[in-house]
Parts: C-alpha cells; sequence; structure tokens
C-alpha cells in the first residue's frame, strides 16, 4: 500500500522511483493542486472553494502577519460547535478544545510569518481528520529560536466531503499581501500525471561512503520537500543540516527527542538535527523556501537498529535559516561523528511553485 504523507510521487515509499525530473516521463496519480487563493490586499481570511472530492488532502499555509494574528480553519463555511482539537506548542502539555466553531492551531497571538503543512483524511461519510504541523518564525535573526505547534482536530460532519477550507484571523492585524493557502488532493484511483511536486534531486552514495549526503544545485521553488535515508556505516553519525554550503552563524532550531522538554539552538552554524548514534536515520521535512523572508523548516526524524528488540528514536524540529536574500538551491546533511553515511543513503528534493 502506498501512503499518501510518502507520496510526492510515491517518493521513498516505492524504490524512490524518478519520475518528473530531468524529463522523464510524468509520475501518474501522485499529489496534485485542487485550489490556491493568494491575497492580492490585506484581509482576515483566506478561502480554497469549488474543491474535488479526494481521499487526501494535504494543505499548505504560508502566512506573512500584518498585526496581531491568530489563526483557525473551517470547513465548507461550517460555523457550528462541530470541532475539536488538541494541540501542544513548543512541546508543552497538550491544549484541548471540544464543540468548538472551529479548528484553531493558532493558541498564541503573534505577529511572525508563519509555515503550516497538514494532512486532511476526507470521507463523506465519517468525521474528518486532520494532522497539523505548524512553525513560527519568532523574532527576526537566528539569535532567537522559532516556535512550533502540532496539532490533530477533527470536523465532526458525517454527511459530505470537502469542498472548502479558509484560513480565518479573528484579531486586530491582518494576512499580509502575498499570504496563501495551497490545497492538494490524493487518490488511490487517480491516473493524473500533473502532480504538484516536482522532483528537483536524487542523490545517492552507491559509489562510496561519505561524511556529506549532498542534494547538489537544483532549481529554486517556493515549496521544498525533503526526504533522506542515513545509512550508519562504521560508527556513529549525526545529520546536521545546512542550505547553499553557508556555514555562518545563521540557523536557529527548536527540538524535542523522544517526547522530551524543547531544547533549542541559536546562532548556529548548521541545524542540528540529532546529536550522534550508531543507527540508520530517516528524514522527512518541508521548507518555505521565500526568497525575501527567513526559510522557515518543519523536519521529523528516526534513528533505529535493526530488530525489534529496541524501539526507535524520534526527533521533532522546527528550524529557520536567517537568509532574506536569496532561496535554498542546496541541502546538505553532515557528518560529524567518527562514522560515515554508508552506500545506502539516499536524499530527494521536490519542490513546487
Amino acid at each position: 500500500m502506498s501512503l499518501p504523507y510518502l507520496q510526492p510521487y510515491f517518493g521513498l515509499s516505492n524504490s524512490l522511483q524518478t519520475a518528473q525530473a530531468a524529463g522523464g516521463a510524468a509520475a501518474v496519480g501522485g499529489w496534485v493542486e485542487l485550489g490556491r487563493t493568494t491575497l492580492g490586499s490585506a484581509g482576515d481570511t483566506i478561502t480554497v472553494s469549488s474543491l474535488a472530492d479526494k481521499r487526501y488532502y494535504m494543505v499548505l499555509t504560508d502566512t506573512v502577519n500584518s498585526g496581531t494574528v491568530t489563526n483557525f480553519y473551517r470547513f465548507n463555511n461550517d460555523s457550528g460547535s462541530n470541532y475539536s482539537q488538541r494541540t501542544s506548542s513548543d512541546g508543552g502539555a497538550d491544549a484541548a478544545g471540544t464543540s468548538s466553531p472551529q479548528y484553531d492551531i493558532g493558541l498564541i497571538l503573534n505577529t511572525y510569518p508563519e509555515f503550516t503543512v497538514q494532512y486532511l483524511a476526507n470521507l463523506s461519510a465519517k468525521e474528518k481528520l486532520v494532522l497539523s504541523h505548524k512553525v513560527r518564525q519568532n523574532t527576526a535573526g537566528a539569535a532567537t529560536a522559532p516556535k512550533r505547534l502540532e496539532g490533530v482536530g477533527k470536523w465532526a460532519n458525517t454527511s459530505s466531503a470537502f469542498n472548502r477550507i479558509d484560513a480565518i484571523n479573528n484579531q486586530s492585524g491582518d494576512y499580509a499581501i502575498g499570504s496563501e493557502v495551497v490545497v492538494l488532493g490524493w487518490d488511490p484511483a487517480d491516473t493524473h500525471t500533473s502532480n504538484f511536486w516536482e522532483e528537483l534531486a536524487s542523490v545517492d552514495l552507491s559509489g562510496g561512503t561519505s561524511d556529506n549526503l549532498s542534494s547538489g544545485t537544483f532549481t529554486a521553488k517556493k515549496y521544498l520537500w525533503v526526504q533522506a535515508f542515513m545509512e550508519q556505516d562504521t560508527s556513529s553519525i549525526t545529520a546536521n543540516c545546512n542550505f547553499n554550503n553557508d556555514t555562518g552563524s545563521n540557523y536557529a532550531r527548536r527540538r524535542s527527542n523522544d517526547g522530551a522538554t524543547d531544547s533549542t539552538d541559536t546562532s548556529a552554524s548548521t541545524i542540528d538535527v540529532r546529536g550522534g548514534e550508531t543507527k540508520n536515520r530517516f528524514e522527512n521535512m518541508f521548507i518555505i523556501n521565500n526568497s525575501a523572508n527567513e526559510k522557515l523548516v518543519i523536519g521529523e526524524h528516526i534513528v533505529a537498529t535493526a530488530g525489534v528488540g529496541t524501539a526507535p528514536n524520534r526527533t521533532e524540529y522546527v528550524a529557520k535559516w536567517a537568509n532574506t536574500s536569496s532561496q535554498i538551491t542546496e541541502v546538505d546533511f553532515h557528518n560529524v561523528d567518527p562514522g560515515n553515511y554508508g552506500t545506502k543513503s539516499i536524499i530527494k528534493v521536490w519542490g513546487a511553485n
């Protein structure tokens, strides 16, 4: 079974198949853009309507905020008390809300740019389920770590499929010009070839082990999706990430290892995803890659030894690259421990504007 959250067009879940890159044949049935609304003037609502009925949705929200803003969602313009959610901000205790008139993942009022990635399960006869991950820039510059939020929610509608999604602010500020919501859809029966995610880079270490797993240079895109498998070769390995070969003190991150209290790292030369361990690693990362804004990252990371006798370890993190003059065109993972990335290691990058 192919899973939609590993489906730029089947991605690492299907033998790393190549598709749209370098003029190759387009893959069949990947994520397709169903609708997009980009604000041409500041406003409090971003509406994407007339959505096709798909089994799953991915929703990308990029907001640049003007004044004090919060963020919640409504589906099919339903403002009844038909939503509930459970969220955690910066790894803190869960906050639960029930019988709400919206799906609220704003929590804390803010004036900073935000990037949100959400998955929605859409079966008309069942309650609709939502998974959400958000990164908030926080104070500009690498001296301040970004904020993170993770949440789940449901819309207790069992009679209709999604056809409209609204991102709504109810505070005194506005979503600024250029803020947008993009809705993607995926269905097992899809046969289209107009995939949203275009393969930009695919690099493996089949030629030999290395301390560096690099995408090489790729075409700049507004939205990036990065997946990497890092094979542990001779000893422990790390996953320190940087962009465009920038090793200045221009990165900041916030992370939780195995559900522990968040730690932060600021004014750093890399994004320290997780420390060294003698285990294989898998990375899943989304990036909002606007040239004039700090680059915001949402990432999940797993490290694991072979066999069922030891549970895998997990890391959830957000990060930012405090560059406001250019887009990311290279992603590198550097190992600073004694081992190497093995020959089965691979990195793939997909992107879209």
